[in-house]
């Protein structure tokens, strides 16, 4: 089943990090977006294994811009959030569809 969310992820200099976050996300067929702010490493690399889904943003010392400009980039309305040296163990999907339809002002 693929849900219409779309991740959004703000990323710099984690080449360590982002492969285990992409790689447990990837079998739910979510959009993908990776906003880099800046990397110097493999980081944009190691996107482009899981999506093309990847823009710059020039870092400017404002979390919430880079946040608010990753959001921007979103397909979906359903925005899931993760940072890139976070990942995901499980997601019930089913249960994401279920309040998607039927509660949506709660979801």
């Amino acid at each position: 089943m693929s849900l219409p969310v779309s991740v959004c992820i703000i990323t710099k200099n984690e080449e360590k990090n982002i492969t285990r976050c992409l790689t447990s996300l990837k079998q739910y067929g979510f959009e993908l977006v990776v906003v880099d702010t800046g990397s110097t490493d493999g980081t944009k690399d190691k996107a482009a294994e899981f999506t093309d889904r990847i823009f710059d943003y020039p870092w400017d010392n404002d979390f919430a811009a880079a946040r608010n400009f990753s959001l921007s980039k979103a397909s979906n309305d359903w925005i899931f959030v993760i940072d890139s040296d976070e990942w995901v163990e499980e997601i019930d999907t089913e249960e994401m569809d279920y309040f998607m339809h039927h509660l949506q002002k709660a979801a």
